[in-house]
């Protein structure tokens, strides 16, 4: 006779996983997009960004920490994927949910090419406010020139789908 639980066990852990991608999958975004645009973070030397400077380019904005080791890990790959489309209309901007000291010693053993702004505390909500209902990191969103939303992605962004979301924007 078998035994109930060689069933029970799979069919418990199907039931986890998908009430975990369900509570913890990225929202609609509930800021306005205009308002996104009106967004100002300092930058890494403390001086003040608007997030309007890149309005009408693809951009790939990323929510991370030092603290983060898949924000870590996928920094290269984003730093590499800049210098390929950058001719093409694309930008990348980091949004840092960390303190100023812990970015800049960050950035000062692994660097980047690309933006990247120091948001701490309202990093955190406006990444909330871009749909990411759970706050975890890394969180990243494409926008199309237009301002849509081509991608929202929570957790270690794969180049490939990151790469299918940039052909999408038309670049």
């Amino acid at each position: 006779m078998r035994s109930p639980w060689r069933y029970a066990i799979p069919l418990a852990l199907a039931a986890g996983a998908w009430v975990a991608q369900r509570q913890f999958a990225p929202r609609p975004a509930s800021l306005p997009l205009a308002q996104l645009w009106q967004q100002s973070f300092p930058d890494a030397e403390g001086r003040p960004q608007a997030l309007a400077q890149w309005r009408d380019k693809v951009l790939v904005l990323n929510f991370w920490a030092s603290w983060c080791a898949p924000c870590r890990e996928e920094m290269p790959e984003f730093d590499a994927l800049r210098t390929r489309y950058a001719q093409r209309g694309v930008e990348f901007v980091g949004i840092a949910v960390d303190q100023p000291a812990a970015v800049a010693r960050f950035l000062a053993r692994q660097p980047v090419a690309y933006p990247i702004l120091v948001g701490e505390g309202a990093a955190h909500s406006l990444a909330r406010e871009l749909g990411n209902a759970s706050g975890a990191l890394p969180y990243t969103l494409v926008f199309g020139r237009k301002g849509e939303v081509v991608l929202q992605h929570l957790g270690r962004l794969p180049r490939e789908t990151l790469e299918e979301a940039l052909l999408r924007t038309g670049t």
